[in-house]
């Protein structure tokens, strides 16, 4: 049975067109509650959002759910997508809500969950979910004196800024660096500076003036031209990006070059094995991951699993086989020695701690592998029409692709799994060739 509503990371889509529409917020709440709402005790929910102006109308039909069938709401206002997960667990709540459409525009919102041990929601939960929306008619509705009530968490903020702190040595700091901060006007426009601030660094700070439409908009982790910019005007030892919920990063060297999250994992990984803190001796990534990434860690003598794109297939393998370190090349890092979900903000101060401890620039430190020449194009599909992928020249282009690359790379095409996109990716030795035939197999798409 496919899912209805969730796509691979909960469910997405524009504002007030279905899925994403105040009645489908409140059905949601109702439904998500009588999933949770198991046990005697009071029950509990806590909702983050990111900054988008979509976010009051979800928030407040969220809550009318909830309440609606008896659970107490935890209000933490903007907060990044890992502090909901964080704050699931320290708040006992039965269920965690992250209200966020990640890097995509303000016109779009989505609604993530967090089960009690602040993971994600597995397939089986979230078909119960849907299956209860669907059925809203039935809805386990409270009496009155059993409606739950809803409060906001004043302390969110310095709860999850120590939580982050303490990820790293008590003797650390970052006193003496220039740190640019670009919050992409999201969720971590707040957490994210004061929380390096108070590491001793001096913070130069940008994309944090968030209006409810610009979040993501030309700043963040997907459009780091603002920030290589600012790193250099400033002389800034290193400048950190971050999406609109802040689950993942994007890094900046001093040198204003842009650093993805295959050479963070890179680096960390590198120094999490000389502490021996890396468990399984081996990261886990996904089949975007550049094979450069794949050969260091394997000539590292660490091992190199892939999984399929989307960190909670990332998670999903590292939580089965024992590994505390996986991510993808976008930015999702997660450590789950510290937290649940890819968090933007610990891997940042992870990696400036590495560059504090070996007194390193960040153009050395995050500089581990030379990259194999990688291309990758998105085109735009109709959802509602025959699927693209289906047809016989589309297929013969991307075979072709594959035998042109068969020594030396390789070809992977894939549907997103929150927008109509297809994504091209081809990565091989000779650079030319690889964009050919990326380019050749979206042409036979359009």
């Amino acid at each position: 049975m496919s899912r209805k509503y969730f796509g691979t990371d909960g469910m997405r889509g524009m504002v007030n067109k279905h899925p994403i529409t105040a009645d489908m917020a409140l059905k949601f709440g109702m439904a998500a509650g009588q999933v949770f709402a198991n046990g005697n005790h009071r029950h509990r929910v806590v909702i983050g959002k990111d900054t988008r102006i979509s976010g009051y109308m979800i928030e407040y039909a969220l809550v009318a759910g909830f309440t609606a069938v008896g659970m107490d709401v935890f209000l933490l206002g903007p907060m990044p997508t890992p502090a909901v997960a964080m704050l699931t667990r320290s708040l006992r709540a039965d269920v965690g809500v992250m209200i966020s459409a990640s890097h995509n525009p303000y016109h779009d919102n989505g609604i993530k969950l967090f089960g009690p041990d602040g993971y994600k929601l597995d397939d089986e939960k979230e078909m119960l979910i849907e299956s209860y929306m669907d059925d809203a008619t039935n809805a386990k509705l409270v009496v009155p004196k059993h409606l739950g009530r809803a409060r906001r968490i004043n302390s969110a903020h310095a709860r999850y800024i120590e939580f982050a702190k303490r990820t790293i040595s008590n003797k650390v700091r970052f006193d003496g660096l220039k740190i640019v901060v670009d919050s992409a006007n999201g969720a971590a426009y707040k957490v994210a500076p004061a929380a390096l601030w108070e590491l001793g660094a001096e913070i130069i700070e940008i994309g944090n003036s968030p209006n409810g439409f610009n979040i993501n908009e030309g700043c963040g982790s997907t459009a780091p031209q603002l920030l290589q910019k600012t790193v250099l005007a400033h002389g800034a030892d290193i400048g950190i990006a971050l999406d609109g919920d802040a689950d993942r990063i994007i890094v900046v060297n001093e040198k204003g070059d842009v650093v993805d999250g295959d050479q963070l994992m890179a680096a960390i990984a590198q120094h999490m094995k000389s502490k021996d803190a890396l468990a399984k001796n081996g990261i886990v990534a996904t089949v975007m991951s550049n094979l450069g990434l794949e050969n260091f860690i394997k000539d590292n003598g660490m091992d190199f699993i892939r999984t399929d794109v989307g960190d909670r297939y990332v998670l999903e393998y590292m939580r089965k086989n024992g590994y505390n370190m996986g991510g993808e090349q976008s930015g999702h890092i997660i450590l789950s020695d510290f937290n649940t979900t890819g968090d933007g903000l610990t891997a940042a101060i992870q990696i400036i701690s590495i560059m504090v401890e070996k007194d390193m620039r960040a153009s050395e430190l995050c500089s581990r592998f030379e990259p194999v020449p990688q291309v990758l194009k998105n085109i735009r599909y109709d959802a509602s029409g025959d699927d693209p992928l289906d047809k016989i020249l589309v297929k013969a282009a991307i075979e072709d692709g594959r035998q042109r690359l068969k020594n030396s790379g390789r070809v992977l095409i894939r549907k997103s799994g929150t927008e109509p996109l297809i994504r091209v990716m081809a990565e091989g030795s000779d650079a030319r060739l690889t964009e050919q035939v990326v380019d050749d197999i979206i042409s036979s798409i359009g």
